[in-house]
């Protein structure tokens, strides 16, 4: 449904003195866009910003009467704020309802309507409006429940996924996500708590973690520069020798810990491989173990292995840890 909602607070304010016209004019930047402060306004016209308060309220007590020709409106607003549950972000708000150009006009009838109410920006949410309050304290409950979810599961979800916890319908689901600064949404569309680097990746390392995550294999650090389009060779080389997320597994070649690689030169692997077998195990077996941890060739391996100062072969040719 379609609204010239221009037009509509046109009509509204038609009637009111000069003055109360001009100051709601501005107070809700119907004509600029822009809404201005009682402070800004009382000194343009020489009064204290209490004195805007006052025939700003004057003003809404004359235009109160008048809504009741405007029904329409407020039940297609009332319609659209039920199909989400109740509530909706208030920049999502205004940008589904009036697009570019209105804001200004739906943030006024919002404010003039008899069922809206909003709430501002808090530490953990955004600035919202609803048409009951209790459908707020049931979007805060459901958040703390998927916050707790995510936490536990340690990584972003799709809103399929999500839906799984809840028998919301999507639509209310996205409202009570979009109003929480805990659950944030990333470019791929995907939900996780605001301080992983999935959902809010932070400088170069981060950056080049998602393009592990989303390769899904071991790559060269220029590779990742390309990938990251921008980026200095030298400088991702040092963002990842660094941070211990990431694991050196060939010539410039890495790959990331949690994939299940163990940090160290292959010297360190023969030896955790051989401690976690905790008997002497083969030549071929030790090989097979150290490469899927390092993409080297044999003989490097082979090279570490026949180091005496860590390793020792016993009677049947096979090696173990060489105890200090």
């Amino acid at each position: 449904m379609k609204f010239d909602y221009s037009q509509i607070c046109q009509e509204l304010l038609r009637d009111l003195s000069q003055r109360q016209k001009e100051i709601l004019f501005r107070r809700f930047g119907l004509k600029s866009g822009q809404r201005e402060t009682l402070e800004s306004i009382g000194k343009s016209y020489g009064i204290t910003r209490e004195r805007v308060r006052q025939i700003e309220k004057e003003g809404f007590l004359r235009l109160k009467p008048k809504t009741d020709r405007y029904q329409k409106i407020f039940q297609y607003f009332n319609k659209y704020f039920t199909a989400r549950g109740g509530l909706k972000k208030e920049d999502i708000l205004l940008n589904e309802l009036a697009g570019s150009n209105q804001k200004s006009q739906i943030y006024f009838l919002l404010i003039l309507g008899p069922d809206f109410e909003r709430f501002g920006e808090t530490e953990n949410f955004y600035s919202l409006w609803t048409i009951n309050r209790n459908s707020l304290s049931i979007a805060k409950k459901f958040i703390d429940s998927v916050f707790s979810k995510l936490k536990e599961i340690g990584k972003p979800l799709s809103l399929k996924e999500l839906s799984s916890f809840s028998d919301l319908k999507n639509p209310v689901l996205l409202a009570y996500l979009e109003i929480s600064k805990k659950i944030q949404k990333n470019s791929e569309g995907l939900f996780g708590l605001r301080g992983w680097p999935e959902i809010n990746p932070r400088g170069i390392k981060d950056k080049a973690y998602l393009v592990f995550r989303k390769e899904k294999k071991p790559l060269h650090f220029a590779e990742v520069a390309r990938l990251l389009e921008g980026s200095l060779v030298q400088t991702v080389h040092n963002e990842l020798i660094k941070d211990s997320r990431f694991v050196l597994v060939g010539r410039g070649i890495y790959a990331l810990e949690e994939w299940g690689y163990y940090p160290g030169q292959v010297k360190d692997v023969i030896l955790r491989v051989l401690r976690e077998e905790r008997k002497p195990i083969t030549k071929e077996e030790i090989l097979e173990k150290v490469l899927e941890q390092r993409l080297v060739k044999e003989n490097t391996i082979l090279l570490n292995l026949s180091n005496k100062k860590y390793f020792e072969r016993d009677v049947q040719g096979k090696y173990k840890v060489k105890e200090i």
